[in-house]
């Protein structure tokens, strides 16, 4: 059933309100760009250990709606998988509450924030620290329920956007280093542990939650809750091109072809075109989408071309698309039927594919939003689907 508006905004207040606040960091210290800052330098060369170990960490305080929260945090470097199986380094804020645990354990939930960026100053590691993390406001609903938190950077130390493979590792291994990082207290690999994201971070829980059980299966998946779930990039790609949103087509092809160079795309950009994959790869979501707004990709190319009908890029979509691997579930995917920039019949398809493999899957089809407001109301949803797995209560399926 669809949860609706005034129950989501009175969830995010309640947050807001809940959580008492210190001076922290946004009333006046200066933190660092990861860019000029040596904690999100990778080690050279990269240390040998095994996915999920945490090769670095160091606390920070985090900044909630410009003020400190009562939390304890702090920022881990661990060893992961980037897209194409090669070894790679992520980075992770993990949040506890300083509250008691529920009972039966204090369970980890890794929250995905839809980073959708190019830039490391738009990592959800920096921007927590800042106050301007967006989703903060829904993270602090799975706060509130005694919740710890992880929140990866997944897109990698590259900002490798709508590349699944790199963004599923990140989420498990994240889970993985904060399960083994001692000052959280969490009870290692028998935490139970939900993921949850929407749009670009539903994409990455998705990703996770197929990759989950040949990759991490030792993790504790009680189960996933994923909105706005891009299916096939190249779909989204098609479908926003020359529309207001077209901005996200041409910066989610500069951050896939980072993960996968076979693309090529350098080859077919016109002056304009390269231009643009300079402009473009530095800037967050805000500041792209209106500056990229009404384009079409083949304005940027040499003769015009569509980069969706060239094979290498064909293949890597492929490989990049979701439904090719079997998640353990529960899975609760939540999806906006008018929705103007992820497709619901995509959704659609990816659901009856995992019904069809015997997944448990809650779906929700929401009539009453676009893609942005489900975002809002459907976290509540996505809260109390978690905290039912966590208290250990049968998955209802709509298959």
């Amino acid at each position: 059933m669809a949860r609706r508006l005034g129950a989501a905004l009175v969830g995010v207040t309640a947050a807001a309100a809940l959580l008492p606040a210190t001076a922290g960091p946004a009333a006046g210290a200066t933190v660092p760009t990861p860019q000029s800052d040596a904690f999100y330098q990778a080690p050279s060369p990269l240390p040998v250990a095994t996915p999920g170990t945490v090769l670095r960490s160091r606390p920070v305080t985090i900044a909630f709606l410009g003020i400190a929260v009562p939390v304890q945090a702090w920022q881990l470097m661990y060893r992961s998988t980037d897209a194409q199986g090669q070894p790679a380094v992520d980075i992770a804020t993990v949040v506890e509450p300083t509250g008691p645990a529920p009972a039966g354990g204090r369970p980890l939930v890794s929250y995905q924030a839809a980073e959708d960026s190019l830039s490391q100053v738009c990592s959800p590691s920096y921007g927590m620290r800042l106050g301007l993390e967006k989703e903060e406001s829904l993270m602090a609903l799975a706060l509130l329920q005694g919740w710890a938190l992880v929140v990866p950077d997944y897109e990698g130390l590259q900002s490798e956007w709508t590349a699944g493979a790199q963004e599923g590792h990140a989420v498990l291994d994240g889970v993985r280093a904060a399960e083994g990082f001692q000052p959280a207290g969490l009870a290692g690999a028998a935490t139970a542990v939900g993921l949850w994201g929407y749009s670009g971070g539903g994409q990455a829980s998705a990703w996770a939650s197929e990759l989950q059980p040949a990759y991490a299966p030792e993790v504790h998946l009680a189960g996933v809750a994923e909105g706005g779930v891009p299916v096939n990039v190249g779909d989204v790609a098609d479908l926003v091109d020359g529309t207001a949103f077209s901005g996200i087509y041409l910066a989610a092809a500069v951050g896939l072809s980072r993960a996968y160079p076979q693309m090529n795309i350098n080859s077919i950009l016109n002056p304009a075109g390269r231009a643009m994959v300079a402009d473009i790869g530095t800037q967050c979501i805000l500041t792209f989408a209106p500056l990229y707004a009404f384009q079409r990709i083949e304005q940027y190319t040499v003769g015009g071309v569509n980069p969706l009908n060239l094979f290498p890029v064909q293949a890597v979509i492929t490989t990049d698309a979701l439904g090719q691997a079997r998640p353990a579930g529960p899975l609760y995917i939540y999806q906006s039927v008018n929705d103007e920039l992820v497709g619901h019949t995509d959704v659609d398809a990816l659901v009856h594919h995992y019904c069809s493999q015997g997944v448990t899957v809650d779906y929700d089809r929401d009539v009453l939003s676009e893609h942005i407001i489900l975002a809002v109301t459907g976290a509540p949803g996505a809260v109390a689907y978690l905290a039912d797995r966590f208290a250990g209560k049968p998955a209802p399926s709509t298959c």
